[in-house]
C-alpha cells in the first residue's frame, strides 16, 4: 500500500512540473483583451499555432503527457481501493482466526480444569462416604450433601458453533 501511495505522489509531483513547464511556455498574451468574442479566441490560438508550430506541438505532447499520467494515477487509485478492500476483508479474517485460537486454548484450559474439578470430587465423595457413617453416629447429621447435582462445566463444538454445557460429576 505504501508503495501505490509513494506512486501516486510521484505521479501528482510530475503532472506539477509538467504543468509549470507549460506554464513558462504559453504566452499569456494570445489574446489583446478580455472582452473578445470566443470567435476571435479560437483564431487567435489557431493563429498562435500556425506561427509557433514547434511550440504548438511540444505544448501538445506536454498535454498528452499530462493526461496519461492523469490516467495512471486513476489506475493506480483504483488499485489502492482494491487492495484496501482486500486488506479489510483479510484483516477480519485474521482477527477472527487469532480470537478463535485464543478462545480454543481457553476452552482446553476449561475442558481440563473440569477434568481435574471431576476427578477432585470425585474423591472428597469417596472420602465422605467413608466418613458419613461414622460422622452421623457422632455428629447426627451428614458430612456432605449434593453430590447428586455437581457438574462441571465443559467446551465442545461441531466446527462452527461451540457450547458449553454442564456435565454432572
Amino acid at each position: 500500500m505504501q508503495q501505490i501511495l509513494s506512486e501516486i505522489a510521484g505521479l501528482r509531483q510530475q503532472i506539477q512540473v509538467l504543468q509549470q513547464e507549460r506554464a513558462t511556455l504559453t504566452i499569456n498574451n494570445v489574446v489583446s483583451s478580455e472582452n473578445d468574442s470566443p470567435i476571435a479566441i479560437a483564431e487567435a490560438y489557431r493563429r498562435f499555432a500556425r506561427e509557433n508550430p514547434q511550440l504548438a506541438v511540444e505544448l501538445k505532447g506536454i498535454d498528452d503527457a499530462i493526461a496519461a499520467l492523469e490516467s495512471q494515477i486513476d489506475q493506480k487509485q483504483a488499485e489502492l481501493a482494491r487492495w484496501q478492500t482486500e486488506s479489510k476483508r483479510l484483516t477480519l479474517e485474521q482477527q477472527l482466526e487469532e480470537a478463535r485460537n485464543l478462545a480454543q486454548v481457553h476452552a482446553q484450559r476449561i475442558n481440563q480444569l473440569a477434568g481435574e474439578l471431576a476427578t477432585e470430587i470425585r474423591l472428597l465423595k469417596s472420602c465422605a462416604d467413608e466418613l458419613s457413617p461414622l460422622y452421623w453416629q457422632v455428629y447426627y447429621k451428614p458430612f456432605i450433601t449434593g453430590f447428586k447435582t455437581i457438574s462441571v462445566p465443559h467446551v465442545r463444538s461441531d466446527g462452527d458453533v461451540w457450547t458449553i454445557v454442564n456435565r454432572i460429576v
